[in-house]
């Protein structure tokens, strides 16, 4: 089963974000078992990368481009967020049970 928000979200206990980094809990419902997933808090497409050069001959850009680009947690619509991520890093934790419809915790 690919994964998706719909099919994660019922996993999802809570989120906490700090400066640095994003820490998802998934617990599974029918284990009542829990998983934590650290990411780093950043735009899902990875990290921004900046030359030296685009430092030093635009520095106020630079600075602009790095610290406001808009990061995703969670969004329907965008298949590409930090919450998807963190589910995919993971995911190793959970097979897909056709019964129940659902993600659970094999170990």
């Amino acid at each position: 089963m690919p994964i998706t928000h719909q099919n994660i979200i019922s996993l999802l206990e809570f989120v906490k974000i700090d400066r640095f980094y994003v820490v998802c809990h998934f617990r599974c419902k029918v284990t009542n078992k829990s998983v934590i997933s650290t990411v780093p808090f950043e735009p899902y497409d990875g990290k921004i990368e900046l030359t030296w050069q685009e430092i030093l001959l635009h520095p106020i850009e630079s600075y602009n481009r790095y610290y406001h680009t808009p990061i995703t947690i969670y969004g329907n619509d965008c298949h590409e967020t930090i919450v998807l991520k963190a589910f995919k890093n993971v995911a190793d934790h959970f097979r897909w049970n056709q019964e129940k419809n659902q993600y659970v915790i094999t170990n």
